[in-house]
Order: structure tokens, then C-alpha cells, then sequence
């Protein structure tokens, strides 16, 4: 989330010679999603898949420097089992693989990762002796809160300009993009 969104950007988030305004949303070509005006839904899209990988590419290696700060030896998309084991404890593992969008081959992996760097431990399940749920250690939780709080920091300073309704708008959205991501 820096300044350079697109070359010759002024940080309006619009890029010269799209068509796209600093919201991202072509307004000029008429027609909305389901209209049947093809060229304006492509051009909607297209500014969204245009914003979404700049977004991405940039939490991607934001998330990397700040996975190490949990831990050296950690992969950034562990981050994301850290984040959800933080909000929601105990969890089995494909629950967490489920949530993720990863096989369970994948899920161990990550959690004996985390597990040898002792962030997160296993305990049995008391409903289910033959599973077993998945927890933060002490240290993990105190570890992964110092970053995330680094985090939220810097937010608040990216979006400083922002309005509060603004902030809880995109987090609406952003919300509703994953659940309809998770649906498939």
C-alpha cells in the first residue's frame, strides 16, 4: 500500500489512459454488470484484476516482512493459520485446511512447520480421541500479537485520510469477496 499503485499515479489510484477513476469503477462506459453491455462489465473487471494484483503483489511481500518478525524461519502463508487460530483457538486441522483453501497434506505441513518453530501446538480433541485440535503456544500468541499490532499500525497510517465508514465499507467488501471465494 505505498505511492506507486501504477506508473505516473498520483496515489488517486488511477491509471493513464484506463478510463478508470480513482475508484477504480469505469464510469463512463455506460452499462453495469448484467446489463449485457460486455465492453463496460470487461472494463469493470479488468480494473479490478488490475487493483486486486497490485493489492496482492503488495501484501504478498508486506506479509513476508512481517512473518519474519514472528518468526525468522516462518513461511508467509502461514501468517493466515496464525490469524485464524488467533481469532478463533482451537481448531482440527481440516477445519483450518477447509478455511484456508488448502489439501490436508499442505495443512500438516504448515502446522508441523509451526509446530517445530513453537508457535502452535496439538492437543487430542475431547469430543473425538482420534483427532486433534490445533492451538497458539504462549509464545506464539504473544509473538504473533506484536506483529499484528505492527500491522494494524500501519494501517491506520495508510489510511489515515480515510474515513472511518470508508475503512469499515472495504472491509465489508472485502469480507463479502472472500465468503464468496470460500463458496467457490
Amino acid at each position: 500500500m505505498g505511492a506507486d499503485v501504477h506508473e505516473g499515479d498520483k496515489g488517486e489510484g488511477h491509471r493513464a489512459g484506463s478510463g478508470v477513476p480513482g475508484n477504480g469503477v469505469d464510469q463512463g462506459a455506460g452499462g453495469g454488470a448484467g446489463s449485457g453491455g460486455g465492453g463496460a462489465v470487461d472494463q469493470e473487471f479488468l480494473a479490478l484484476e488490475r487493483e486486486l494484483s497490485v493489492l496482492l503483489r503488495r501484501a504478498r511481500a508486506s506479509s513476508g516482512e512481517m512473518v519474519r518478525e514472528v518468526h525468522p524461519d516462518l513461511e508467509s502463508s502461514a501468517y493466515g493459520l496464525l490469524v485464524r487460530l488467533e481469532e478463533r483457538g482451537r481448531q482440527r486441522a481440516t477445519e483450518l485446511a477447509a478455511y484456508i483453501g488448502v489439501g490436508k497434506a499442505t495443512m500438516s505441513r504448515q502446522l508441523r512447520a509451526l509446530e517445530e518453530l513453537g508457535l502452535v501446538a496439538r492437543e487430542p480433541d475431547p469430543a473425538d480421541g482420534r483427532a486433534w485440535l490445533v492451538h497458539l503456544t504462549d509464545v506464539g500468541r504473544e509473538r504473533f500479537g506484536t506483529v499484528r499490532d505492527a500491522r494494524r499500525a500501519r494501517y491506520v497510517r495508510e489510511l489515515a485520510s480515510w474515513e472511518r465508514a470508508e475503512v469499515a465499507e472495504l472491509a465489508r467488501l472485502l469480507h463479502r469477496l472472500n465468503r464468496g471465494v470460500e463458496r467457490g
